[in-house]
């Protein structure tokens, strides 16, 4: 079975040295040549919860020499169309696309590229970071999820089995639209909030200001979800985003990243997609339009930030 996998993020990373360490074909994907160079001379480097290792995985900016039978997407969000559009001058008629992303609106781009009957969509739990190019720390293990499921000896049942076999905790799935909901109402209650503040998750929810912020933000998204008919994973969605919280409490989430690192975010697929959703559906969604209104500023001014500390006078 061949693998490409585009985007050499932490995902990406950690999804194309696992495939390649169980025995697949894989080849990672990149647009950034030097990036692509360092990781073809290292390899990917991972430590964590699976040791310690190295696994050479050949990385390419265009051209792969064997057609793939699976299509890992682990771009950002904001990248989704570009790489789907790239991604179709390498592929042939049966290559099934797979979208392992963040945020709400993935699958509809790259099924107008490659139509419905060829993507897949995905949710993972697992937890990883990227420390450098080609270097990750995985963190956590935790489910990942495909669908929709098909037949017995479908694509999305080979690719299961695939993840299996390569250590993840994987299945497929016939509702995959409603896990999709239910990791994006968390990052929802999550990840804009820490990108403005720049606390680590755990904090959240210790903090009057940033858990009214998280618990008014979830209801919203619950409120979208709920009138398009999407029954989420999990009964009460403020308590899980709550426990998500204090289960990942020292992690610095993906968009605070994002901001440290001086990168577009996610935040018009995640809290952003909430907005446009409850808009079609007349519903009113203030704190998530002002949480992707200030992300997007920090976006915007990296450059003009107001540097300060202990002991800094500011003249007035």
């Amino acid at each position: 079975m061949n693998f490409l996998v585009v985007g050499p993020g932490a995902m990406g990373c950690l999804f194309a040295a696992r495939l390649k360490r169980a025995g697949f074909h894989v080849t990672l994907l990149d647009y950034n040549q030097k990036r692509a160079e360092e990781i073809n001379g290292r390899g990917i480097m991972v430590e964590g919860v699976t040791g310690k290792y190295s696994v050479k995985v050949p990385t390419v900016t265009e051209g792969i020499l064997e057609m793939p039978d699976f299509v890992l997407i682990c771009v950002k969000s904001n990248r989704t169309e570009e790489a789907g559009k790239a991604v179709k001058l390498l592929v042939g008629p049966e290559t099934v696309i797979v979208t392992l992303q963040n945020g709400l609106g993935n699958c509809k781009i790259l099924e107008e590229i490659f139509g419905r009957n060829r993507v897949l969509g995905g949710v993972t739990a697992e937890g990883a970071t990227l420390s450098g190019p080609g270097k990750i720390i995985h963190a956590g293990h935790g489910e990942t999820v495909v669908g929709p499921a098909g037949e017995l000896e479908s694509p999305c049942e080979e690719i299961v089995s695939a993840f299996i076999k390569s250590g993840f905790n994987a299945r497929s799935t016939d509702n995959i639209n409603e896990l999709i909901w239910g990791k994006l109402v968390i990052n929802v209650g999550i990840n804009a909030i820490t990108a403005i503040t720049r606390l680590k998750n755990g904090r959240l929810p210790q903090i009057k200001g940033t858990r009214v912020v998280m618990e008014e933000a979830v209801k919203e998204a619950v409120d979208v979800a709920v009138a398009m008919g999407i029954k989420l994973p999990y009964p009460d969605p403020v308590s899980r985003v709550r426990e998500v919280c204090r289960d990942t409490a020292g992690n610095i989430a993906s968009m605070l990243q994002d901001v440290l690192n001086e990168k577009v975010t996610e935040v018009d697929f995640i809290n952003g997609a909430v907005v446009r959703e409850g808009k079609k559906l007349k519903i009113f969604t203030p704190v998530n339009r002002t949480l992707t209104y200030l992300v997007q500023a920090i976006e915007e001014t990296y450059h003009e930030r107001v540097q300060g500390g202990r002991g800094t006078t500011l003249n007035s």
